[in-house]
């Protein structure tokens, strides 16, 4: 093969990689920052949804209700799910608390009993 196509090659190469490892980072915007980040929101978030969840998958399963998060410049609901209940354990939901800085979303997490 000639010399200037491996030339060509290698700078194709290093422009391809290049231009996909610089979109890999992910962050917030500067200014926002939604629970997940631990960062405070400015307003509050809107009534939760209405969701129909019908019957239980597995006996025993428990319904986790959705909740708004935060998406970086604005609420985004997350449908609620089915989860197995863990023994010696109880599911706190995911909920916003306001204080003097704003709002703040405190995630569901599960508790011991």
């Amino acid at each position: 093969m000639p010399r200037p196509f491996i030339r060509i090659r290698r700078i194709a190469v290093v422009l391809g990689l290049s231009l996909a490892l610089g979109g890999c980072i992910v962050a917030p915007a500067p200014g926002y920052g939604g629970g997940y980040y631990g960062g405070w929101v400015g307003y509050a978030p809107p009534a939760p949804r209405v969701e129909y969840y019908g019957v239980a998958p597995y006996p025993g399963y428990f319904w986790i209700p959705g909740f708004w998060g935060w998406g970086g410049s604005r609420y985004v609901w997350t449908p609620g799910r089915w989860a197995a209940p863990r023994p010696g354990y109880r599911w706190l939901p995911s909920h916003w608390v306001h204080a003097a800085r704003g709002w703040h979303l405190a995630g569901g997490r599960w508790a011991r009993r």
